[in-house]
């Protein structure tokens, strides 16, 4: 076990500078290396922040300090993480949702055990898998993205009230109140939210709920530093603090819901909503070298391939390759590549679909597959069969970590899909329907541009769950819990969840290092290497040598919330690559 000086060199930060005089004062009771020993390592350029009994990493700062309050509080790391859910929706409209859907991953301590709430949406029961198919055959992208039959059947609701109710410790109404309060009182409008509103205002202005929601009554957007309330979210949120599930999927909030979505020629239905089901399932499971990996499962890809892919990487000597090196890039490419196509073909909901789990991430498997990758030669994708070309996935998903005192630890990825979702409100409720019937595959059977067949496992059928990469993951050393992390981003999610989780193992890196650290990003079709910048152009052009089809975006990939354990300390991260994260400890 380190020593506190040494944990000090490693992790200190001049912004937590109260915590680090008391361990300092700490220190100078203990056996010193060396009277030159430092007190902050400055080989750090990116540091975590630092609490001892529990601690939220967040996209927003108000749904983070309200989960830390709940943790002050006396709530576990699911009371805390139910009420970040819940305010999320208020404050961060974009992505936290109460008509959206996500994976609850949860850690019990004192079980030493980990569990999975699925509460993803569904699609309704009238629901064909030609939905979005118009009289050509062709796909109506306007009608999947932005109309009132673009919803799926929400889950939100449903799995952050099961999870309260199941390992929570606190009454559903404690945890609910600080979101109610929030959107009763208001809040001042950030930098991020005014960003955030006014980059859709212009699909948002096309809806007139959501106009009477986001915007002034003038249309004028809010301006930063503007009280925002919202007492329609209040009043919705009032009565799931009151009847939990009931208060949403029946009664006055799942008439306004079918009220709309009918006035839109939808398809869910009360019946829809009343008979919608959480499920509670195993985790997946993988290892890679010392480390055990916990994941979502199918419907969810994404844990999946992140183990498909440890599993083609573990043998490579990737330290000596170098971090990100054309030569390291090069076989994390391959080895992403041979997943995604396997993904196109077999992921689906396992509820429908028959999808094998245990061959894909099967060692022996991954040792066939990486028998095909050669060590300086990108594979060309047409040549890495399966078939069947993804349908696409929005970025705008968000995560949040929480760990507790207790050793309790949760990571949760949730969305509308849609930045703002299908940009249409429900009157008199607040909240954005989703678009999640989008994640389907709209053309199943059909050539797609690349000429090659949407995968019939996620065909549209009624009452299934749409493929999605969604993985909030945890890493266990020695049996332990050690990290937590997870991201938005579409299909960018597997590789933005791989790519953190491989920095710390790999290369020892603390947890902020290892999400700020240059990512990159290939899913088999269309065959195109994206990289983030701060890879070296040298990188690009030994990449191009080797036959790779290199993009150097402006855009950044994913976005991590992480929590690390070690030593008796929590250590967090917000990934800077968007603005308004943060993490909030004590």
């Amino acid at each position: 076990m380190e020593t506190n000086v040494n944990l000090l060199t490693r992790l200190s930060r001049p912004l937590l500078l109260v915590a680090l005089v008391s361990m300092i004062a700490s220190v100078t009771a203990q056996p010193a290396p060396g009277v030159n020993a430092p007190i902050i390592n400055y080989e750090n350029r990116f540091l975590p922040v630092v609490a001892k009994n529990g601690m939220v990493a967040s996209p927003e700062r108000l749904a983070a300090e309200i989960g830390r309050r709940i943790l002050e509080r006396g709530g576990n790391a699911v009371d805390a993480a139910v009420a970040t859910g819940f305010a999320l929706a208020v404050s961060y409209p974009r992505a936290g949702n109460l008509a959206g859907g996500g994976f609850m991953l949860i850690h019990l301590a004192e079980d030493n055990r980990q569990t999975l709430i699925d509460y993803r949406e569904t699609a309704p029961s009238a629901a064909t898998r030609d939905l979005f198919l118009n009289d050509e055959g062709e796909v109506d992208r306007m009608r999947e993205y932005f109309s009132h039959q673009s919803a799926g059947v929400p889950g939100t609701v449903a799995g952050l009230v099961y999870a309260q109710e199941k390992y929570g410790t606190l009454p559903l109404a404690e945890v609910v109140t600080p979101a109610i309060e929030l959107a009763e009182k208001g809040f001042e409008v950030s930098f991020a939210l005014n960003y955030e509103i006014n980059a859709r205002a212009e699909r948002l202005r096309m809806n007139p709920e959501a106009l009477r929601l986001f915007f002034k009554p003038d249309g004028a957007l809010y301006e930063v530093g503007e009280t925002f309330r919202q007492p329609d979210l209040s009043w919705t949120l009032r009565q799931i603090a009151a009847r939990g599930k009931a208060g949403f999927y029946r009664g006055d909030v799942a008439q306004r819901i079918v009220a709309e979505i009918e006035a839109g020629d939808g398809l869910i239905t009360m019946e829809d909503l009343a008979d919608y089901t959480v499920v509670e399932r195993t985790p997946i499971r993988g290892t890679f070298r010392d480390y055990e990996i916990v994941s979502t499962p199918p419907p969810s890809s994404g844990g999946l391939h992140i183990i498909q892919i440890l599993n083609l990487l573990e043998p490579y000597d990737l330290e000596g390759m170098g971090h990100n090196s054309a030569a390291y890039l090069h076989h994390l490419t391959e080895s992403m590549k041979r997943a995604y196509a396997d993904r196109s073909r077999f992921l689906g909901d396992p509820d429908f679909v028959d999808v094998p789990v245990s061959a894909l991430t099967d060692k022996a498997y991954a040792e066939r597959l990486r028998a095909t990758i050669k060590p300086d030669r990108a594979t060309p994708s047409a040549e890495i069969l399966p078939g069947a070309a993804l349908p696409e996935e929005s970025a705008d998903t968000t995560h949040f970590t929480v760990a507790d005192r207790h050793g309790n630890v949760v990571s949760n990825t949730y969305t509308l899909n849609f930045s703002f979702g299908s940009h249409i409100a429900v009157p008199g409720t607040g909240m954005l329907l989703n678009n999640e019937m989008a994640d389907f595959a709209a053309s199943p059977g059909k050539a797609n541009a690349y000429g090659l067949l949407e995968g019939e496992a996620n065909s549209i059928d009624g009452g299934k769950r749409p493929l999605s990469s969604m993985c909030p993951t945890m890493v266990f050393r020695d049996g332990q819990f050690w990290l937590a992390t997870g991201s938005p981003g579409g299909s960018l999610i597997i590789t933005t969840v791989l790519q953190t989780i491989l920095n710390a193992m790999v290369f020892d890196v603390n947890v902020a290092t290892a999400a700020a650290w240059p990512r990159a990003h290939h899913q088999w079709m269309p065959d195109k290497l994206r990289i983030e910048q701060g890879i070296s152009a040298d990188t690009v052009r030994l990449l191009e040598s080797m036959g790779h089809t290199v993009e150097v975006g402006n855009r950044t990939l994913g976005r991590t919330q992480s929590i690390m354990r070690g030593d008796g300390w929590l250590f967090g991260a917000t990934d800077t690559r968007r603005p308004g994260g943060y993490v909030a400890g004590y």
